[in-house]
Formats: C-alpha cells, sequence, structure tokens
C-alpha cells in the first residue's frame, strides 16, 4: 500500500487538568486515490486513584471523507496508565 498519514492536532488543557482535543487521522491511499479524514473530538480527566495518576478519555469521530460503505462515525474511549519517575 503507497499512503500518507497526517494528524494534526489541538489541545487545551484546564488547571484541573481537564483537557479538549480536537484532531485529524487523515489518510490518502495514493493506488486508489481514496481520503479517509476522520475529525476526532475528545475531553479527558487526569485524577489520581491512590497513588497512581489516570487519565479517562471519552470521545467521537465523524468523517469528513471516507470510501464507499466506510462509517459515518464512532465513539472513542481511552485508558491512560502513567508512570512517572
Amino acid at each position: 500500500m503507497n499512503a500518507t498519514f497526517l494528524q494534526p492536532f489541538v489541545s487545551f488543557t484546564t488547571k484541573t487538568f481537564t483537557t479538549v482535543g480536537l484532531n485529524t487521522e487523515s489518510t490518502y491511499d495514493w493506488e486508489h486515490r481514496l481520503w479517509t479524514v476522520p475529525l476526532n473530538l475528545k475531553a479527558s480527566q487526569l485524577v489520581k486513584i491512590g497513588t497512581m495518576p489516570i487519565q479517562f478519555q471519552v470521545g467521537g469521530s465523524y468523517y469528513a471523507e471516507k470510501p464507499d460503505g466506510g462509517p459515518s462515525w464512532g465513539p472513542r474511549s481511552a485508558i491512560t496508565l502513567l508512570f512517572p519517575k
């Protein structure tokens, strides 16, 4: 596969460690000349459970451009365990 991947993003973090972000994970397939362009909006919160910092994230994706049969939207979620020194 001959493809290009672009991932620009912007995010804002508050004093309470809440982050709101917008990005895209765009892919262009040069062989089939097709774009896939999801716009991802997400919110995350950093918390401590005991002494362990953990980030919880939820969001959604809207596909501004997609191949035939591709999704129109989709949910996103993540849990990130952080191991500071």
